[in-house]
């Protein structure tokens, strides 16, 4: 596995908030469409402030929800607590775990999101070992 991915540096900008009503919150960055690097689920490193939290990251156009076609990538933090609205963090796209889905219901988007988690908790953990 790879330690060193692509990083993407960007402002915290407001989402519509469905990751936070899924369970999942997620810090978005909106993405060029010429950004180097696959459309999906990945396990990612984000860091904050020189804090860096172990996260579950997608990159894309979210067909699930539609967001007017803006290629986004989202973040959900592992064990990270508060605002980062208008903050300047850095996403570390580590290992591909999916390719980006459609998923027919929010319900099935949680299920996938929870085994997406599953997964990326143990990549780091063998990245620990």
């Amino acid at each position: 596995m790879k330690e060193r991915g692509i990083t993407l540096w960007g402002e915290v900008t407001g989402g519509n908030k469905l990751g936070r009503r899924l369970g999942f919150p997620t810090a978005n960055l909106t993405v060029n469409k010429s950004f180097a690097a696959a459309d999906g689920v990945y396990a990612a490193r984000v860091t904050v402030e020189g804090k860096i939290y172990d996260a579950m990251a997608n990159l894309g156009y979210k067909p699930s929800v539609s967001d007017g076609g803006k290629r986004v990538l989202e973040a959900n933090l592992f064990g990270f607590e508060g605002d980062l609205y208008g903050r300047t963090i850095g996403i570390e796209l580590l290992d591909f775990i999916r390719p980006e889905m459609r998923f027919d219901s929010f319900g099935a988007l949680r299920e996938a999101l929870a085994r997406d988690r599953e997964t990326i908790v143990e990549v780091f953990r063998k990245k620990r070992e």
